[in-house]
């Protein structure tokens, strides 16, 4: 138990990252806290209402946002967060479950600013978080969709995952409308120094 908290200090003191895209965009890049309350909710305020709709969480509640950014746990839900010049523009979150049959299972969820889509901000998000939840030993990754969310699951697909399972109708958004539903996976090969050998 130790060892996995000192892994995750280690990561947590890794942060905060300059982070320059092919876009040409520079970003910080580091984990949520506590003081990225307004901030985190504004990100969330700049969503156009049909896609919001899609977000299991009713993020257009300050109270929602204020609760994830006061109670931040990040052994169970570890939330990166693309900054430019202090605004918010993207967010990637590695959800664990710690006990159970999926301990050794975490699933990714990721959002860009509308304004900043199609920069490559997804992908290097999503890749720093793979590298995240290799140090922490997750063997494998799942990240779920709606089928019209077309470019997350080709960003997805190009990074490495690939479909589990796809279920016509299967799930509801926020106005109890259906949608297709899409399971994407990925394996991940754990290295020996992420494994503590050598």
């Amino acid at each position: 138990m130790d060892e996995g908290f000192s892994i995750l200090d280690q990561i947590l003191e890794s942060y905060p990252r300059a982070h320059e895209l092919d876009s040409g965009l520079s970003l910080e890049v580091r984990p949520l806290r506590v003081s990225d309350e307004t901030p985190f909710w504004e990100f969330f305020q700049a969503v156009p209402q049909k896609e919001r709709l899609l977000i299991k969480h009713h993020v257009h509640r300050p109270e929602v946002v204020a609760a994830w950014c006061s109670e931040i746990d990040y052994g169970r839900n570890f939330p990166l967060l693309a900054l430019l010049d202090g605004q918010v523009i993207g967010a990637c979150t590695l959800h664990q479950q710690l006990g159970g049959w999926k301990r050794h299972i975490g699933r990714i969820s990721v959002f860009i600013h509308p304004l900043f889509r199609g920069r490559g901000i997804a992908k290097a998000l999503v890749q720093a978080v793979i590298d995240i939840a290799r140090q922490l030993g997750v063997e494998k990754l799942e990240a779920e969709f709606i089928s019209e969310q077309e470019r997350a699951i080709k960003v997805f697909a190009h990074i490495g995952f690939s479909d589990l399972l796809r279920l016509e109708g299967y799930v509801r958004d926020m106005e109890a409308i259906s949608h297709d539903y899409v399971l994407m996976g990925m394996e991940l090969t754990t290295d020996e120094e992420y494994a503590g050998v050598g």
